[in-house]
């Protein structure tokens, strides 16, 4: 049907191009080309159009994803102002509740942040003079260890617990069993003991005896029981000190434990040779560290 179609058109054309005087078909075709021209640049307007609406739309979407991410980002920052406002109510809030501090209470804070400055320093005087105390002591232990010089452990024992120095010598190297009489050998110890303390004027000392927990056997002697003993012993000690070694009696403290401060159970012959004991206290000096307080 469409070749019979072109055919008649075809027969047609050529009747009437045979039928049309050269001057009109020259103004035909340059009719054609304008309108063939213009046809092409509309197509070309056409195709820009085209791609200006695909842009369009590009840019739109964009534009839309660009709104919404500045979308969450405005109400992300609304949250933020909304936690900011929250907050400084409650600080405003405490500004108010602060605004009722009175002048005189600023005072008396101020007196007080200079009060704990001023502890502090006390603080770290009392430290300063607590180690110049250990110190003082730890030297008096080893002045005291070296003059005593090779007897064990056992006989002698120098030591300091909780800042006191003290000297534990056992009854074996001081007294005979019972006795408060005190030995040869007890003198050799006892002076070398002496000459460390008298090197230092100030310090004072107690003497302390400590029994076992066996009974004493007066036999009509002088001492009734281990309390008599081991204040008998005490004094002993003192006495010789201060008479044979010049120890000025001022410094020193007479004390009798008797059994009641043991150092092991009386439950072996050992154990009470480990209690019968003479032990000399290098008293701490409170009266310098009260002096100390009434300064601060």
């Amino acid at each position: 049907m469409k070749s019979k179609i072109f055919l008649a058109l075809a027969i047609l054309s050529i009747g009437a191009y045979s039928c049309v005087s050269p001057k009109k078909l020259q103004d035909a075709e340059a009719k054609y080309g304008q309108l063939n021209g213009a046809y092409a640049d509309l197509q070309g307007k056409y195709r820009d159009a085209q791609d200006a609406i695909t842009k369009s739309k590009t840019d739109a979407e964009r534009a839309s994803d660009r709104t919404k991410s500045l979308q969450s980002t405005i109400d992300e920052l609304n949250k933020q102002v909304d936690f900011l406002k929250s907050n400084n109510n409650v600080v405003l809030s405490q500004l108010k509740d602060m605004s009722v501090v009175t002048g005189a209470q600023a005072e008396s804070i101020k007196k007080s942040l200079d009060n704990i400055g001023a502890k502090d320093l006390y603080i770290q005087g009392l430290q300063s003079s607590m180690a110049r105390k250990d110190s003082i002591n730890m030297n008096l232990v080893m002045n005291l260890k070296g003059a005593i010089g090779d007897l064990s452990d056992g006989d002698i024992n120098v030591k300091v617990d909780k800042g006191v120095v003290y000297v534990d010598i056992s009854d074996k190297l001081l007294f005979k069993s019972g006795s408060f009489n005190i030995t040869d050998k007890a003198k050799v110890v006892l002076g070398k003991v002496a000459k460390v303390l008298a090197a230092q004027p100030a310090i004072e000392f107690m003497v302390e005896g400590h029994t076992d927990s066996k009974q004493l056997i007066s036999g009509g002697s002088l001492m009734e029981d281990n309390w008599d003993l081991s204040v008998k012993r005490a004094t002993t000690i003192v006495r010789l000190l201060e008479d044979t070694y010049g120890i000025d009696p001022k410094r020193m403290t007479a004390a009798g434990r008797s059994e009641y401060m043991p150092v092991a159970e009386n439950n072996t012959s050992e154990n009470r040779a480990r209690n019968r004991r003479t032990r000399i206290v290098i008293l701490p000096q409170l009266d310098q560290f009260f002096q100390l307080l009434e300064k601060k």
